[in-house]
C-alpha cells in the first residue's frame, strides 16, 4: 500500500524542502518507489535536485500532458513532479470545480500512485485552496519545526487545521521534526523540551544545525551525494529509518 506524506508548515523557512528532498532520496536508496511532488510555485525541489523539468504538476492538472509524461526521473527509484509558476492555474482550476474543490488533487492523482511505495508532498508556506487540498490528499503529515518561538506558535496553528480537515478526511499529524538544532544555544534546548512536552513521541530525533545541508542544493545534489558522512546525512538517514519501521 502506497504512503502518503506532506512535508507541511504554514511558516517559511523551517525545511520542508529540505526534508522532502533528503527523505526522499534516502527512501529511494533503500530501493523504494518514491515520487515526490512539489505544489511550490518557485519549483525548489527540481532546482534542488540539479533538475528543470519543462513540465509537471501544473501540466499534468490542467490536462496539457498525461502523467507518465509529466514526471521525470530524478535519480534511481525516484519521480520527480515538479512545481512552478503555473501553479497559480491550478489554484484557479480548483476554485472553478463545482464540487468538491478540496478533493481535486486527489481525484487527478490517485489513479496514479498505486506502482510507488511512498508520495512525498513538498508544499509552500501560507495557506491556500492547493494546500488544503494537499491535505485531503495525503494520510500523514511530517511537520519540520525550526527551533524558534515563532515555528512553535505556527505548529500549534497548523495541528489546528489539521483538526479541522479531519473532520471530513483520515490524515493525521505523523511526525514532528526539530530541524536546525544548535546544542550551542540555550534557547533551542528550551524549545525542543517544549516540543517533547506538547507532542511527546510524535517528535523525531532533530536535524542538527549543518553548513552541507544548506549547501547541497547548489550543487544540485542531495546530502547523500553532496557528503554521505556529514551529520545531515546521519539525521536524515536516522529520520528515515524511524519512518520506514512505521511501515
Amino acid at each position: 500500500m502506497t504512503r502518503i506524506l506532506s512535508i507541511s508548515l504554514s511558516k517559511g523557512g523551517v525545511g520542508k524542502t529540505t526534508t522532502a528532498i533528503n527523505l526522499s532520496a534516502a527512501l529511494a536508496i533503500t530501493k523504494r518507489r518514491v515520487l515526490l511532488i512539489d505544489t511550490d510555485t518557485q519549483a525548489q525541489a527540481g532546482k534542488a535536485l540539479g533538475l528543470r523539468p519543462e513540465v509537471g504538476l501544473a501540466d499534468f492538472m490542467m490536462g496539457q500532458v498525461p502523467f507518465d509524461r509529466a514526471i521525470v526521473e530524478a535519480r534511481p527509484n525516484l519521480d520527480l513532479l515538479a512545481g512552478g509558476h503555473r501553479l497559480a492555474g491550478v489554484k484557479q482550476v480548483i476554485a472553478e470545480t463545482d464540487m468538491r474543490q478540496e478533493e481535486t488533487l486527489a481525484a487527478a492523482l490517485a489513479p496514479h500512485i498505486g506502482n510507488y511505495h511512498y508520495v512525498i508532498v513538498d508544499t509552500s508556506p501560507g495557506w491556500d485552496n492547493l494546500q488544503i487540498n494537499v491535505l485531503f490528499f495525503v494520510r500523514e503529515v511530517l511537520t519540520p519545526v525550526n527551533l524558534e518561538a515563532l515555528s512553535l506558535d505556527g505548529l500549534i496553528e497548523f495541528t489546528r487545521r489539521i483538526e479541522e480537515v479531519r473532520r471530513y478526511h483520515d490524515v493525521e499529524l505523523r511526525y514532528v521534526l526539530p530541524t536546525a538544532l544548535d546544542r550551542r544555544v540555550r534557547q533551542t534546548q528550551d524549545l525542543m523540551q517544549q516540543l517533547e512536552q506538547s507532542f511527546g513521541s510524535l517528535v523525531c530525533d532533530p536535524i542538527r544545525y549543518n553548513v552541507r545541508l544548506s549547501e547541497s542544493p547548489a550543487y544540485g545534489q542531495h546530502i547523500f551525494e553532496h557528503d554521505k558522512r556529514s551529520n545531515g546525512a546521519r539525521d536524515y538517514l536516522a529520520l528515515t529509518k524511524r519512518v520506514i519501521s512505521d511501515e
